[in-house]
């Protein structure tokens, strides 16, 4: 299955969910006035786009149809389309420019974290990097032995410790071992406790301290992964963790079992953060680069 095909079948949910919608003010609908636009906004923050960025995409779309002098119902979902994939702009890939590069992966449990590990690090050893995991959440239960399984299955190496070892202590010593292997890429875990817990941000600031001192000019992503399925709830996660870290990346898990995909364009409009992967699938493989025209063709079916 080619990559467009994941991508639209991880949004058949979403885009059922919202295309119907739409499609069924289109037919109940013989112009485009204000009543018309206060429907679309309800279709659009029900489908977990959010008030606030449900307003902004009708706003432009009034100023749309008031340039392209459109008057038909039947066009606004080819310029819906349109409006998303401006919002979303350029597809932002990570940035892996040093050797090594530095990628920390955060989020609340229970998200998909570790997953993604796994199938990022498939991902970067097919394009021919040596990748080095640190299993740096030493507190959740079964973590590093599911980061093994993971490391295994993606054919990488693993640094890791006991339960309960200081985190911070595991990042060091996998960018020890990273460097004395050449490695291109570290990828660390890390603890997944409830974002509003103190502790838990002091430990991801001492964890960069770590990784500033050790890795001075290197490039570093810091991606927060985010579930769907969680709607509104994954923004929140998002604010508590861009108060403690700087996040350049979010990985958006779970996206093919909810009609909730509607929360990319949220996460881009409030937050300003880039989706850079999307997981659509159990699979080793099923974690994809986000493009923003595709995510808007598969959300918007504009022929029907």
């Amino acid at each position: 299955m080619g990559f467009f095909s994941k991508i639209k079948q991880g949004l058949t949910k979403t885009k059922d969910s919202l295309s119907n919608g739409i499609t069924s003010i289109v037919n109940s609908f013989t112009k485009i006035d204000e009543e018309f636009f206060e429907e679309l906004e309800e279709i659009l923050v029900m489908s977990d786009i959010g008030v606030e960025t449900s307003e902004f995409i009708c706003g432009e779309l009034r100023k749309k149809v008031k340039e392209n002098g459109v008057t038909d119902p039947t066009e606004i979902k080819k310029l819906l389309n349109k409006t998303i994939s401006e919002m979303m702009g350029e597809t932002k890939p990570l940035v892996l420019d040093t050797k090594p590069s530095m990628i920390l992966v955060i989020g609340v449990n229970g998200v998909g974290k570790t997953t993604s590990i796994g199938k990022l690090s498939a991902i970067l050893k097919s394009q021919g990097k040596k990748v080095v995991l640190g299993a740096a959440d030493t507190f959740r239960a079964a973590a590093i032995e599911q980061l093994s399984e993971w490391a295994n299955r993606a054919g990488v190496d693993l640094v890791k410790s006991v339960d309960g070892t200081d985190p911070a202590s595991v990042v060091y010593d996998t960018i020890a071992s990273a460097k004395a292997k050449n490695a291109d890429v570290i990828i660390c875990d890390t603890a997944g406790r409830l974002h509003n817990k103190k502790n838990l941000m002091e430990e991801l600031a001492k964890i960069n301290r770590v990784i500033n001192r050790e890795l001075p000019e290197s490039s570093i992503e810091t991606l927060l992964v985010l579930d769907a399925s969680t709607g509104q709830n994954a923004v929140n996660q998002a604010k508590e963790f861009m108060n403690v870290t700087n996040i350049t990346g979010i990985i958006l898990t779970k996206l093919d079992g909810t009609a909730k995909g509607g929360i990319i364009i949220s996460i881009q409009k409030q937050l300003g953060i880039p989706v850079k992967f999307v997981g659509v699938g159990e699979g080793i493989e099923d974690l994809l680069p986000f493009d923003a025209e595709e995510f808007a063709d598969g959300i918007i079916d504009t022929e029907n």
